[in-house]
Order: C-alpha cells, then structure tokens, then sequence
C-alpha cells in the first residue's frame, strides 16, 4: 500500500500542472476550457476517491492471481510480446467494462460521476467513483487468464492503462490524422462525452479504438455537431457524495414506489434510465432531450468565496499527502479515522460551495470533532508526531474555518433563492 500511496501522492500535483497548462494554452488560444469551481470540484473528486482506493473499499469477487493460477491452459515466459498481449487483453476488458457502465441501470450509478461536469477538459478525468463497491472486470479478463498471462505482468501493465488515458480528456487538440484510425483520440473521447443524441453512448474504448468499430459503437466527431457536455439529467452540485449517489437513490425510490415486484427486482438490470411505467408516470423526471435545454449549473460567487475554496483543496492536499507519507506509523485504523475525517471537512465544502443550509451543521461537527480530539487525546491523528505543535496550529486553522463558513453561510442565505 505505501508503494501505491507514494504514486498518487506525486500522480496529483503532476494532473494539477497539466490542468493548469491546459487553462493558459486555452487562454492563448482564445478559448475559456475552464472554470473555476467545475475544476474545483473535478479535483476534488479526485481527492475522494484517491481516498476510497488508500482504504481498499472495492471488493474483487475473483481476483486475476486465482483466475491464472487456477484456469490457465498455458504457462508462458514473460517478455515483451506478453506484455503487449496483456495491454491489448486488458484493453478488451476496459471496453466491455465500460459499456456495460453505460448501458445497465445499477452500474451507471458508477459511471455516472465520470461524466457530472458539464465542460471536457483534463480535470473532469479525475471525476471517479467512490459508489464503486465491487468490480465485474475478471470476467472479461478470462482471456488472458486462460492464455496464462502472469499476475505480475497485469499488475504492471494496469496503472499505465489507466493513466495514459488521461491525455485525450482536453478540447484543445483537433484531428491527429492516421492515429484516429488506432487509438482513442481527443476528437473520440470528446463525442463519448456529449449528450447530443448522435453521440449518447458512443466511442467506449479505452486506449484503443478499433473495439468501437468492432462493436458498432464507433461515431466521428461531426463538424456540424458541438458536443455538449454533461449528462442528460442535470446534478446540479458539486458535492462528489451527492453525485455518486444521485443515480442509485433514484433507483432505490423507483423501486420502493414501484407496485410490480417483478419491476423492483429488474430495474437494477434494465438499460439506463429505464423507469416502472406507473413510477415515471406518478413521478416525471425533467430531462434534458436536446442539447439547447442544458443550462449549466453555474452558480455566482464572490472572489473571496473563490479564494477560500481553492486554499481548502490545497491545505486538504498538502495534509493527506504528509499522512499518506507516514501511512506505516498510522496504521490502517488510523487511516479510516483519517480518512472519514476528510470525508466530512470535504462535505462541509462542497455543500457550501452549492449553498446548502446544511454546510453550516456539517462545519460545526467536524470542528467539534477536532477539538475533541486534541481536548481528551492531546493530539490530532498523530500530527504532533510530524509537526511540534502541529495539534495547535490545527485548531487555529478550525477556527479561521468556523468563521469563514459562518460568513459565508450568511451571505448566501441572505441571497435570492435560486440564485444557481
């Protein structure tokens, strides 16, 4: 675990130079790919899940390591072709994987957050799941199970499968000629992204295209068809625990109010946004069935709220990446305890961030949990261990944030409702 700490804690300072490159080449070129509070919101996703996979919280129903060592046919050395052969294989099963994400109902709830912002850019890639509690990947990883490819050669090949598609989340790179035909480009992922009508559930790939045309599930980039981006029932939040529970609550109301119980077994397996017919009609959900209904969520701050968000991102950061640095000395217990405790500094931001009453209340019990901590332990999760007076400074900083989030509170309750 502390291996894989140590890259993430290095991967997201690299995504936030990358995503503040894209923002000034967007600037010289003329064209606005960001915004403050989508992007914002997009790292702190990352962030959240960043935490869900140090806790290990996905459940792997087969692991490959069995599969390979159980059902394999062969027994193969590991050189260079196998490595190549394991991409391509794990490629495969990233397709399938994915669609099935797309097309069942249960699933999307995974997928769903992913696709939340309504811009395209470097930052929403960092928008993944924390509802993600089990994966279906070994089923499509049979294949180079049965062919013997080793365990250690999967273990390699997965984390540059999934950073290298990175690079293809940005608006600012058009056509790239012969690769267009070979791997997923800007231009693809760009209409996988859209929720014009033509482009809904399209170029699935990961890496490589030719599974979409393949599959027929391949569309071009059409000169006459902007992309919209988002999904076609609108979030509305910034809040990453709202997001990626907002499809699975709709589920679960579908299925509580639904009168077939045939309907509340199936609707977990049916195709995405399928609803009981009595359901939808009693309960109608506003969609947005042409790309001229969206209006994005963009609520209006002022420059101080901006500022004091962005600090809250960077000192959340900069703490989890000296905790995760000392992860052997905490222990996995104290990570949980560690963990839930940004779980919550990071609902009481976000909910602040949509203007929601109950910002102020979440504020008011992470900071009674801080001083708890430091009044009956004489410590803060340990941090007296790395800084000489570290559980001090803490509180000092909960207090600034008592009275930043009062302030701020007030100000937006004082505003006109609506004023997203």
């Amino acid at each position: 675990m502390e291996t894989y700490l140590s890259v993430l804690n290095y991967a997201i300072p690299f995504f936030l130079i990358l995503i503040l490159f894209e923002a000034w080449v967007g600037h010289l070129k003329g064209e606005k790919v960001v915004r403050s509070m989508d992007t914002l919101a997009s790292l702190i996703s990352g962030v959240t899940n960043v935490f869900k996979d140090v806790l290990g919280l996905t459940v792997i129903i087969v692991s490959y390591d069995w599969m390979v060592d159980n059902l394999s046919l062969i027994h193969i050395e590991t050189t260079w072709i196998i490595y190549l052969v394991a991409f391509i294989g794990f490629d495969f099963s990233g397709y399938w994987v994915h669609r099935i994400s797309h097309k069942v109902n249960y699933f999307w709830n995974h997928h769903l957050i992913h696709h939340s912002s309504e811009e395209f850019n470097l930052g929403c890639a960092l928008r993944q799941s924390i509802s993600k509690w089990f994966s279906i990947s070994f089923v499509f990883l049979l294949p180079i199970a049965l062919l013997g490819i080793p365990a250690q050669v999967v273990a390699v090949i997965a984390p540059i499968h999934l950073f290298s598609q990175y690079w293809y989340h940005t608006k600012l790179i058009g056509n790239l000629g012969f690769l267009e035909n070979i791997l997923v480009t800007p231009s693809h992922h760009r209409v996988h992204h859209a929720i014009n009508e033509i482009y809904i559930d399209k170029n699935l790939s990961q890496i490589f295209i030719f599974w979409d045309k393949f599959f027929g599930t391949f569309q071009v980039e059409l000169p006459h068809e902007p992309p919209v981006y988002g999904v076609k029932k609108s979030v509305k939040s910034w809040n990453p625990f709202v997001i990626n529970f907002i499809h699975l609550w709709q589920l679960m109301q579908d299925a509580w109010r639904a009168k077939s119980w045939y309907d509340k077994l199936i609707i977990w397996f049916k195709p995405t946004g399928w609803r009981p017919k009595d359901v939808a009609e009693a309960y109608p959900i506003r969609l947005n069935e042409s790309v001229q209904d969206q209006l994005k969520y963009d609520p209006t701050y002022p420059l101080s709220f901006h500022i004091w968000c962005w600090f809250q991102w960077i000192l959340i950061s900069i703490i989890s990446f000296i905790f995760f640095n000392h992860s052997a000395e905490i222990g996995y217990q104290g990570l949980i305890y560690f963990v839930g405790f940004m779980y919550l500094s990071i609902a009481s931001m976000t909910l602040l961030m949509d203007k929601h009453w109950g910002a102020l209340y979440v504020e008011i019990l992470k900071n009674t949990i801080s001083v708890a901590l430091v009044y009956f332990y004489g410590d803060w999760f340990m941090i007296n261990s790395f800084f000489e007076n570290g559980s001090t400074l803490i509180l000092a900083y909960h207090v600034i944030c008592m009275l930043m989030v009062g302030y701020f509170y007030n100000l937006f309750q004082s505003e006109p409702q609506d004023s997203a």
